[in-house]
């Protein structure tokens, strides 16, 4: 068993900056699966700033926009395991701003995502740490550099 995507792209930016979207997007969730092994159905939401800061606003009480939202499904919802969204602004500016590829910060945020759903989180120090080495794993096996070192 394996995790399916279930991609829905609602800026066509995405297409025009990413050819290989679905390509990206697949091994991205693969490469998570491959270290968890949690299989299941994954929604996944391509969208722009102004979705994200409406989603961000009205589920998490934060009013501007952001580049990655996981939305975990209900355990009776099995094998679906929830809904991610991820808005191009924010991602692309932050791609920019660290000096890597689009393709590779969203890989990364699929991944932080993906995680968030098996309910992984960084609220303190050692669930990051642990969620920060699973990204770090993952991203590894699809020849991504560390993101948080590149942070320091």
């Amino acid at each position: 068993m394996s995790v399916t995507l279930d991609l829905r792209v609602e800026a066509d930016e995405w297409t025009a900056h990413l050819p290989g979207l679905a390509e990206t997007c697949e091994h991205a969730l693969s490469a998570a699966f491959a270290l968890t092994s949690e299989a299941g159905e994954v929604a996944l939401l391509l969208t722009d700033d102004s979705e994200m800061h409406a989603l961000n606003r009205d589920w998490r009480n934060k009013d501007k926009p952001t580049d990655v939202l996981s939305f975990p499904a209900d355990p009776i919802e099995a094998p679906f395991l929830g809904d991610i969204a991820i808005g191009l602004g924010v991602a692309s500016r932050d791609a920019e701003t660290r000096g890597i590829t689009l393709a590779d910060h969203l890989s990364h945020l699929i991944i932080h995502g993906y995680l968030h759903l098996l309910g992984h989180d960084h609220m303190e120090d050692t669930e990051a740490r642990q969620m920060e080495t699973l990204e770090i794993r993952a991203l590894a096996t699809l020849g991504i550099a560390d993101p948080y070192s590149a942070q320091s």
